[in-house]
């Protein structure tokens, strides 16, 4: 396996590390996202297979949300970086701020109506190779803050994603095509995930919007 658990606990822990959860303006993109020519490099570099043992995924095989810091779990701590003006109290949770969806150009105003989307959703990396996975390398992996795994978003967008690749749904904000396409990609690549043919048709067409 690539670079799962030991590449993904290390940037887990130098954003533990770096990050502080306080008041302040804020508003982040999710780091490490490829130049569109890497991302087709690495999108070339995956493999193409059927997908398999469907029947036996659980979130429960991929244990989140962890402590990161203090009070704060990962889901709090992706509002407070993507977030702007974000507040939180002695709990960690987040009672003000502004959230932005890039995947519909929505802005929020309460973190209820925010969900952290996992680009790559936990049911889709089961059956593209996380099922051979050790429960550690799956709660770095429901958790990882050093890549483009972890996306603040409209709740019910992301609901409406489920756990679908970019083959039967993308965003519906166009725009956004092509940072998705790299996010998927990376996300894909650095853990060694595979890929249906289809989904690598549909990643190719949304590259094309760069």
């Amino acid at each position: 396996m690539r670079r799962v658990l030991a590449g993904a606990l290390a940037a887990l822990t130098a954003t533990v590390l770096t990050l502080t959860l306080t008041t302040g303006p804020a508003a982040a993109t999710p780091p490490n996202i490829p130049s569109a020519g890497t991302a087709a490099s690495r999108l070339a570099a995956l493999t193409v297979a059927a997908e398999s043992h469907q029947s036996t995924y659980s979130r429960d095989l991929f244990p989140h949300w962890i402590t990161i810091s203090g009070a704060c779990n990962t889901r709090e701590t992706v509002l407070k970086r993507d977030g702007s003006n974000v507040v939180t109290d002695s709990s960690c949770a987040a009672v003000s701020g502004s959230w932005y969806s890039p995947y519909d150009g929505a802005t929020w105003s309460a973190a209820a109506d925010v969900d952290i989307d996992h680009m790559v959703p936990l049911a889709e990396a089961w059956r593209s190779g996380a099922w051979a996975w050790t429960t550690a390398q799956r709660q770095a992996y429901a958790n990882d803050l050093g890549g483009p795994e972890l996306w603040a978003v409209t709740d019910n967008v992301n609901q409406a994603k489920g756990d679908q690749d970019p083959s039967t749904w993308k965003p519906s904000r166009t725009a956004f095509w092509c940072t998705y396409a790299r996010a998927w990609i990376q996300v894909k690549w650095y853990y060694n995930l595979t890929l249906q043919s289809s989904e690598k048709s549909a990643l190719s067409s949304m590259l094309g919007s760069c």
